[in-house]
């Protein structure tokens, strides 16, 4: 597909089809950077995103105590000296 460069102001633009720009998942913001002679425009990934999407939710109090529950002293248990 063939954009025209446009002038916006000192710099300037092309438009991006609406459809591109859903295929990509881009939003408001993009990043953008050269390789050789391109620009690469890439959708601004958040870090950590979907990180616990497979995770239950559970009631805070439960989740706690479970934890604790679910660990095992070793040998070393005692205090820490420091």
């Amino acid at each position: 597909m063939h954009a025209t460069v446009r002038k916006i102001g000192n710099s300037r633009g092309v438009i991006i089809p609406a459809p591109f720009l859903a295929a990509c998942g881009i939003g408001t913001e993009v990043e953008l950077r050269m390789e050789g002679n391109s620009l690469i425009l890439e959708s601004i990934k958040i870090p950590r995103q979907g990180w616990f999407d497979g995770c239950k939710e559970t009631d805070p109090a439960v989740q706690d105590t479970a934890l604790w529950d679910a660990i095992e002293p070793g040998e070393d248990s005692g205090d820490w000296q420091w």
